[in-house]
Parts: structure tokens; sequence; C-alpha cells
């Protein structure tokens, strides 16, 4: 730039700034800012932004602005890398969505995509720019994983219902049958050892008749002789 000014001014006109000496200096284009600023004789001396640096806009600035970081370890990657004008676009990895959306297209903040609990089902997917929608399963269903809904089992004719299911977990049949074999085979046994304690008491009573028998007659004996 060249420009020479004859007195300081209040205001500047578009595309000049105001020095602290009160003169108006041309500004430094994008990917530029100012090393020296304007005097009398000279006009503004600019330099362009350092590697990892940018300038996206005309200015009469010192310094240019640092380029934005895509942090992966918080779910961001490089769209497009920082140049002396423009300044990295970030944008978000599969499995999260963008919480800072700027300017449109590019991501300053993400999170992850919300988990679904048991007992609910995905009503929306996650994508890039919104988080998981969920949604409880409606009464006679189920899910453990939180992804799908599933419907209880209808236990058959042949079958009842052994547990009943809830909003994380099935219901849980089992054979009618079961039941009334275990009824049948517990009035066995009652009846089984019903027979054995009244063989025994039966035998015990034989043994003690004949013992008495044998006793009295012997006894007999003794007094006929």
């Amino acid at each position: 730039y060249a420009a020479v000014f004859i007195v300081p001014v209040l205001s500047c006109r578009p595309k000049e700034y105001k020095t602290n000496d009160g003169w108006c200096c041309p500004t430094c284009n994008e990917g530029r800012v100012v090393q020296r600023d304007c005097t009398a004789f000279s006009g503004t001396q600019c330099h362009s932004c350092d590697l990892g640096t940018f300038m996206n806009q005309t200015n009469s600035l010192y310094n240019c602005f640092p380029c934005t970081s895509c942090d992966t370890g918080h779910g961001l990657f490089v769209k497009q890398n920082c140049t002396a004008t423009t300044d990295t676009v970030c944008d978000v990895l599969n499995g999260y969505h963008c919480k800072d959306l700027i300017d449109n297209n590019r991501c300053s903040l993400a999170e992850k995509h919300s988990q679904c609990a048991a007992g609910q089902r995905i009503k929306e997917p996650g994508t890039s720019r919104s988080d998981t929608v969920c949604e409880d399963c409606e009464p006679g269903f189920f899910s453990k994983d939180g992804v799908n809904c599933t419907a209880w089992t209808i236990c058959s004719e042949r079958q009842i219902i052994v547990e009943e299911g809830s909003s994380t977990s099935d219901v849980v049949c089992g054979p009618r049958h079961r039941y009334g074999l275990i009824s049948s085979v517990v009035l066995l046994l009652i009846i089984v050892i019903c027979l054995v304690i009244a063989g025994f008491v039966k035998a015990c009573k034989y043994h003690l008749t004949s013992v008495k028998s044998a006793h009295s007659a012997q006894h007999l004996q003794s007094l006929t002789c």
C-alpha cells in the first residue's frame, strides 16, 4: 500500500483503520496482518500469516488467528485443513453428534450418541447433527439391549406361564404336566413309605406274638413236669 495523510482525522474510510496517533491507514487483506502502521510517507506494511495461523477478513490486527485443532479424542476429525485465509473445518466421527455447530458446516464440540436403556428402543438413530431418540417399549413388549422391542412369547395350550414378562425380559413358559408328574411322584413315595411302615409294624407284631406263644408253651410244659 502507498498512502499519504496530511492531518489526523476523527473517522476513517472503509478498509482503513485509525492508529494510536490518529492516522488513517489502509487495512491488510485476508491472509495477512499489520507489520507496521502507515506513516505520512509510506503505506501500511503487512505480512503473511505463519503456518498454523490464518486471517479470514480484512483487518488492522497485528497477529493472525490460531488454526482450530480437531480433537479426535472428543469425536472430531479434520474435514478441511487450515489455510492462510480459512480456519480448519472440523466434523464429527461416526457415533458422535455435533453439540456446537458454527456457520452450518463447522463443528467445535461433539458428543457420543446416547445409548438407549433396557426396556427402550431406538426411535430415531443418531446422526452427525442430532442425538439418538429413545422410546419406552409398549406393554407386551420387551428389550434387553435397548435397540428393538420384541413381543412377549405367547405360551402354547400345553404350557403355563412360569414367569411374567416385563419391559426388560420375556415371558417364561413351562410344561403343564411337570407339576402333575411331581405330585404323582410325591404321592407314590408317600404310599411306598406308608406300606414299608405298615409292613414293619406287622412284622414286629408277628414277632412279638411268636415270642409270647413260645414263652407260654414253655411255661406250661414246666408246670406239667
